[in-house]
Formats: C-alpha cells, sequence, structure tokens
C-alpha cells in the first residue's frame, strides 16, 4: 500500500484491510469484487490484484509460508527490488538494502552525487553505497532510519540541515550544494486524452461495466465511453462509445459533469453525459460484465476515482455542470 502513496493515506485502508482479509489464505480467496471494493481509492489497483496473486502463489507452491529473503520475494508478483529489500530486512532481518527515494536523496547529498537521481546508473551506485554502509545484523534498523531522516529532515525542498545527525558527514552541505542535489531531470509532458461516457438510464436502472481483469483499473466498474476522435463532437464520441461496448443505441442528452484526472502517464478530461436507452440489448463487447442497476446501489460497487466524481455528481446534481478534478492515483 506504500508504494506510490502516503503513509496518511495509507494507515486507514490498512487497518481495514486487514480486518477484512485477516490471513493470506482470506486474501487468496477473496472475489475481485470484495477486493477491489476494499481497495478502492487508493489507486494503482494493479497492486491489489498482485497482492493477491502472490498470496495464492504461496498457499499454491510455497506451502502456505511467506518467503523470507530478498531472492525468494522477488519472485512474487508486485514484489520489487524495494519491496522485497524491505520485507526481508525489516520483518527477516537480512542484511540488504532498500533504497527509496527518501534514501536515493540522503545518499546522493551525503557523497555530493550531482549525476541524474532519474537514471538507473545512479540509483545502481547509490544502492551500492548504501549496501556498504549497512551495519551487520541491523540492516532493517538502518533502512528505517535512513528512510525516516529522508522524510523529516532531508526532505526535496527545504531541508533541516540544523537538525540533521550527519550533516557534518554530508559532502553536499558541506559544499553548499544542498539546494542543487539531487538532480533529477525533468519528465516528458503527459499526453492528454479527451473521454466521453455516458450514464445511460433504462426506468429506474443506469446501466455499467466492469473493465477486463488485467491493465489499467482491472476489474473496477465504470459508465460505457471512451476517446474522442478527432474531429468528432463530445456527444456523438459518447453515442458511438455506448454502441462500440454495449451494442445499445441511446440518445444523449446534456453533460452533467466535467472531470479531470492524471494518471501516472497520461491524462484525461472526462465528461459525462446523461443518456437515455432507445433500443438494443445491452452486452458486454469490451468489459467482462454489465448491469443494469440502481443509483442508490452503485455504492457497492468499486469504481475508479473518476466515475466516483461522476456519481458524486449524480447522487448531488448542481444547478449547471460541475468541473471536479480527482487527484493523481
Amino acid at each position: 500500500m506504500l508504494q506510490q502513496t502516503q503513509v496518511a493515506t495509507v494507515v486507514p485502508y490498512y487497518h481495514r484491510f486487514l480486518k477484512e482479509f485477516p490471513t493470506i489464505e482470506a486474501l487468496a480467496n477473496a472475489d475481485a469484487h470484495r477486493l477491489m471494493k476494499s481497495w478502492e481509492g487508493l489507486g494503482y489497483y494493479a497492486r491489489a490484484r498482485h497482492m493477491q496473486h502472490a498470496a495464492r502463489t504461496i498457499l499454491t507452491e510455497l506451502n502456505g509460508k511467506f518467503p523470507e529473503t530478498r531472492d525468494a520475494l522477488m519472485k512474487l508478483k508486485g514484489f520489487g527490488a524495494y519491496t522485497s529489500a524491505s520485507v526481508a530486512s525489516l520483518a527477516f532481518g537480512e542484511d540488504c538494502a532498500a533504497v527509496d527515494g527518501n534514501v536515493l536523496r540522503v545518499f546522493a547529498r551525503i557523497y555530493a552525487i550531482s549525476d541524474d537521481i532519474r537514471e538507473q546508473a545512479t540509483k545502481d551506485k547509490i544502492d551500492t553505497l548504501v549496501t556498504l554502509e549497512l551495519p551487520k545484523g541491523r540492516a532493517g534498523e538502518f533502512n528505517e532510519a535512513v528512510m525516516e531522516l529522508g522524510a523529516t529532515i532531508c526532505t526535496p525542498k527545504h531541508p533541516k540541515c540544523a537538525h540533521c545527525p550527519v550533516s557534518e558527514s554530508c559532502d553536499a552541505f558541506q559544499k553548499n550544494l544542498i539546494s542543487e542535489i539531487p538532480f533529477k531531470s525533468k519528465r516528458a509532458a503527459l499526453k492528454h486524452h479527451t473521454i466521453a461516457v455516458g450514464v445511460v438510464r433504462k426506468g429506474d436502472l443506469i446501466l455499467i461495466a466492469l473493465r477486463p481483469k488485467d491493465g489499467l483499473l482491472g476489474n473496477l466498474w465504470e459508465f460505457p465511453g471512451g476517446k474522442q476522435k478527432p474531429g468528432e463532437t463530445l456527444a456523438a464520441c459518447c453515442r458511438r462509445e455506448v454502441k462500440e461496448e454495449t451494442g445499445l443505441d441511446v440518445k444523449v442528452l446534456e453533460q452533467f459533469a466535467v472531470v479531470k484526472h492524471t494518471y501516472t502517464h497520461f491524462k484525461i478530461t472526462l465528461h459525462a453525459f446523461h443518456c437515455s436507452w432507445v433500443s438494443g440489448e445491452a452486452r458486454p463487447t469490451a468489459s467482462q460484465e454489465i448491469r443494469w442497476v440502481r443509483l442508490r446501489d452503485l455504492e457497492q460497487y468499486a469504481f475508479p476515482k473518476a466515475n466516483k466524481l461522476v456519481i458524486e455528481a449524480l447522487l448531488h446534481p448542481a444547478p449547471k455542470e460541475q468541473d471536479l478534478f480527482s487527484q493523481h492515483l
């Protein structure tokens, strides 16, 4: 849960998740809907699917025994180098370096490393330095201490060098290079997509679709829709996408919400339209499943953040079209 997510956000999810899935067996055997609903709002939903895959691997291939070494953990779905080293050192006492963004920053400053911290060669260099500094038998404490130092003292902006316990050994501080190190190259501009979705009504029912289990936002429900084509109006895009994804002919009514959302590699502006069913029988041509549900029952399903904001606009309509912003997830 702490991958890409702040501690303050994680804590309540962590406690609820452990209550819901207290054992490896409970997580391995949980149905997808229950799992995603428990994770709803945390973002980076592949993490939840990877955790369940890892739990099933532990049960079926490892006789229910959780791996205790970095190399063994690396074989589990969702366990990269950092997570594996963190678990191995903190939980099982293995002498291995866990290098996250905080650790990269601390060591780049201590050794005055001016190379681009986004480059793998720089990360490898710092990983080697951290490994050389590890106190034998106390790697977990050391890793945790350096992470905490980076999170509370050696922060990206306005570090508290006057309170730093290692400032005398910090080359960047001694050379007055704190504001320049670490160097991080700019990311490429994120691609933007314009999306139109339809909230299709048939009587008092609304149509929702379950996204494919693999890939972005897998096993989450959504309103049917998709990317606008060049020269296409938003209403025409909504009508076309609903037809392609569900087989239904709909009448596109008014637009009632706009959601601006940022993912890791791209941004979207999602335009939500009220639609009414005209003809056709709904079928899941681009999803795992589709359902007609009542508005009051939408909260029982796990939706991505952008769709959750659309639901909020449905439940609490404003006098005019709502322009909503979601957080990076």
